[in-house]
């Protein structure tokens, strides 16, 4: 379903199924909600999951001027959690998706009991250098846009580090749901790289200053990558007044798109304690 959130955005919420409370999944940018599937469907018997895609990404819906400032994506979480009923009070989010969960979460304090957050992009502004992010900007923009066929995309990623890491069912509903056909019967990307460009442009610097006021239980997740999401993960975990943090030190900051069974076991154990 979609669903208005601000800005003349409209945000796509989708029930992948389960029993029990709600938990709302958000993902990295430039995938799209879906790519949560094989997780949910290890959460089933304890959870009802629904996912969104973000403004720009999967089937949600943009207005022409939006800018793309994560704060903007924060209000999309909110959104999706207005639109349930019950609301959900736990949460689980990838990188960009789970900055927005906490930029949600100080920014309405008390949406959320629990979350378990994977590499949140949550990063002080003093690492944040514009020559830094403009260059992941750049090389969003080189990424390959169309592509002859869902078939032609999936062989090329799979052989290519670092969608090659993926799970290949999660590699499949990528393709799946993140690329729409064009007329011609071409396939393009929907979150096109314009948006995954802007959008790792217009990093929130604010929100790492404010981590001590918030009162959620959250476990922070982290690889052993040398990037920054890795790096500062422990560094998130130490502002939180009630943190966890988790390593897996044989995965990438892809982690929740590679071993989703692990993945599942692991938010399972966080928002549920089993």
């Amino acid at each position: 379903m979609l669903i208005d959130s601000t800005k003349g955005a409209r945000v796509a919420l989708h029930d992948l199924g389960g029993d029990g409370p709600p938990v709302l999944l958000a993902h990295a940018n430039g995938f799209c909600g879906r790519m949560w599937q094989s997780v949910a469907r290890e959460l089933g018997s304890m959870a009802r999951c629904w996912a969104l895609d973000f403004r720009g990404h999967g089937d949600s819906v943009s207005d022409p001027d939006e800018d793309y400032h994560w704060g903007g994506m924060a209000d999309d979480v909110l959104a999706a959690v207005d639109a349930l009923d019950p609301a959900p009070r736990l949460a689980a989010g990838h990188s960009l998706g789970g900055a927005c969960i906490l930029m949600a979460e100080l920014t309405r304090p008390g949406t959320f009991d629990r979350a378990w957050l994977y590499e949140p992009v949550t990063i002080p502004a003093i690492a944040l250098p514009r020559e830094g992010v403009k260059a992941l900007g750049d090389i969003a923009r080189m990424r390959r846009e169309i592509f002859e066929s869902r078939h032609t995309a999936y062989e090329r990623y799979a052989a290519r580090p670092p969608f090659s890491l993926l799970d290949p069912e999660v590699l499949r509903a990528y393709l799946d749901h993140g690329f729409r056909d064009l007329p011609d019967g071409t396939v393009t990307m929907k979150c096109r790289r314009e948006v995954e460009a802007a959008i790792f442009e217009n990093p929130d610097k604010t929100v790492f200053d404010r981590l001590g006021e918030m009162a959620a239980a959250v476990t922070v997740a982290t690889s052993n990558d040398t990037d920054p999401p890795a790096m500062v993960a422990p560094y998130i975990a130490d502002q939180l007044p009630n943190a966890t943090l988790e390593r897996f030190d044989d995965l990438t900051h892809f982690g929740p798109l590679q071993d989703p069974p692990r993945i599942a076991a692991a938010i399972a154990a966080a928002l549920f304690g089993s």
